[in-house]
């Protein structure tokens, strides 16, 4: 790590403090003051920008006045986290991070180096993107620490692990790998810290760098690693046994090993009653299957299908596309791509103007384009149900996944039809049985078939059946609780 800063940084060897204050001078938020007017004159080094002003004159100067030698520092200042450092690249690497150096005049080269950064945060909110009617409130934020305490407040007990690790040459950030000691299996966690540890990049702003850098197929649009901003679900999966990052300064927890069902589950869906939850998920499977296919089939029927079409549906049809001068495939090509560009533009905009985009500009462009005879009525309705439907799955990468999946199973559907259709869905489970999350299969339990976890796959079985952890986990403790008392309700008299 030093060896890269000398080389690419400092362009040479620093050997001394005072080259170190010489080079950050540069900046002008580098503090370096001397104060002569005390007994034993002392050196205090700091970016101001990044340092908590409090913490310096409340916590480091009034107790200066009193040091007698190097050695009461450490013992007289009132700060948790404070080092003995003799080497300068120590002081080079922690000044940057929110640290104050503090020395003797006489003593340039060793002295202590003082945690005082400066946390600004902004308080907990209600998650925004995977937003619940019923349950907890509470969202992750940009500080590590209080998102840990999110989570050790939910799972209050010493099993849970917290390991640190330090990646990007440039930010420096702080990864926290969380698990269950006794529960969760050592080959996830040590794959996951040895996958994180690997990671050779400069700059890691966001948790979403480290899943794309984790993931065991970078190549794949499927996100491989599932990301969420709710602590609560954080703690159900660690009590399932998996492996759990948080990155400093995101608002996003990384989940893995993963499979693709559990992209089309919500966290809601166990506050309601299975039944409740069952049909819901069942729904975003139907809804997202509609999504992907109806378009394409739509091309083909009209391109080489027309024997499948009932003939009262044939002859609207036939109606609605008579006066239409382009192509199946052109027509529906240019709804998708505005419905894509409204998505886009009304993400991109403020709150209020992106939401007025999307009204207004999918009423009046879908208006507009069946009046001038550039798409039929019947595309423009299957097209917006189509996009309605994708906006049914919980996991926003995943949404994206299935917008651009879309495109393939048109272009299929357009050159051959219903076979075209076919060859694209083999090719993508062909894909799909290959991927893996975190070295464990991304279809199961669908394949390899586990029939124990699909109590919990695309229904959600009532709780007293849900005494066995995920057999892909393979986790240490595979029962979450006593099957045999499950069921049993006791009443106050007995």
């Amino acid at each position: 790590m030093m060896k890269w800063f000398d080389k690419h940084i400092l362009h040479k060897d620093i050997q001394s403090v005072e080259e170190i204050f010489a080079y950050m001078a540069k900046s002008t938020d580098f503090v370096n003051y001397t104060n002569k007017k005390v007994k034993h004159p002392y050196i205090l080094a700091y970016y101001s920008s990044i340092v908590d002003s409090k913490v310096i004159h409340r916590d480091i100067l009034p107790y200066l006045k009193n040091v007698e030698k190097e050695d009461d520092l450490q013992a007289i200042i009132p700060v948790q986290d404070i080092l003995s450092v003799s080497e300068a690249n120590e002081v080079r690497e922690k000044l940057p991070q929110g640290y104050v150096y503090v020395s003797f005049v006489d003593k340039r080269n060793k002295g202590v180096l003082i945690q005082a950064q400066l946390k600004e945060k902004r308080p907990i909110s209600p998650p925004e993107v995977e937003f619940s009617v019923v349950g907890p409130k509470e969202s992750f934020i940009e500080s590590m620490d209080t998102n840990l305490h999110l989570i050790r407040k939910r799972i209050p007990i010493q099993e849970l692990r917290v390991e640190e690790v330090v990646i990007g040459k440039l930010s420096r950030s702080k990864v926290a790998i969380i698990y269950i000691d006794g529960i969760a299996d050592m080959a996830n966690v040590n794959t996951m810290t040895q996958r994180i540890k690997d990671i050779d990049f400069d700059m890691i702003t966001d948790s979403s760098y480290v899943a794309q850098m984790i993931a065991d197929n970078e190549n794949s649009p499927f996100p491989q690693v599932l990301d969420t901003e709710r602590p609560d679900r954080v703690a159900a999966v660690l009590a399932e046994g998996k492996v759990v990052v948080l990155v400093e300064d995101s608002p996003q927890a990384l989940i893995a090993p993963t499979t693709l069902i559990e992209f089309f589950s919500s966290y809601e869906d166990y506050l309601f009653n299975w039944y409740v939850a069952s049909f819901i998920r069942l729904l975003r499977v139907f809804a997202v299957a509609f999504s992907i296919l109806i378009t394409p089939i739509y091309v083909a029927a009209l391109t080489f299908h027309y024997e499948l079409i009932p003939k009262d549906l044939l002859a609207t049809l036939i109606t609605s596309r008579r006066e239409i001068p382009l192509p199946p495939i052109l027509e529906a090509l240019f709804l998708e791509l505005t419905i894509e560009l409204l998505r886009e533009a009304g993400a991109r905009l403020p709150t209020k103007v992106g939401q007025t985009i999307g009204i207004v500009g999918g009423i009046v462009i879908g208006t507009a384009s069946v009046e001038a005879g550039l798409t039929s009525n019947v595309l423009l309705i299957i097209v917006a149900l189509a996009a309605l439907a994708s906006f049914t799955t919980p996991v926003y990468k995943m949404g994206n996944t299935i917008r651009l999946i879309r495109f393939p199973f048109l272009l299929l559907a357009h050159l051959w039809g219903l076979i075209g259709i076919v060859m694209c869905f083999c090719f993508l489970m062909t894909h799909l049985l290959h991927l893996t999350s975190l070295g464990r299969p991304f279809l199961e339990p669908i394949y390899p078939p586990r029939f124990e976890d699909l109590k919990d796959a695309f229904i959600r079985l009532p709780f007293a059946k849900l005494a066995k952890r995920p057999v892909q986990l393979r986790t240490n403790n595979k029962l979450r609780f006593s099957p045999k008392e499950a069921n049993y309700k006791r009443d106050i008299d007995e």
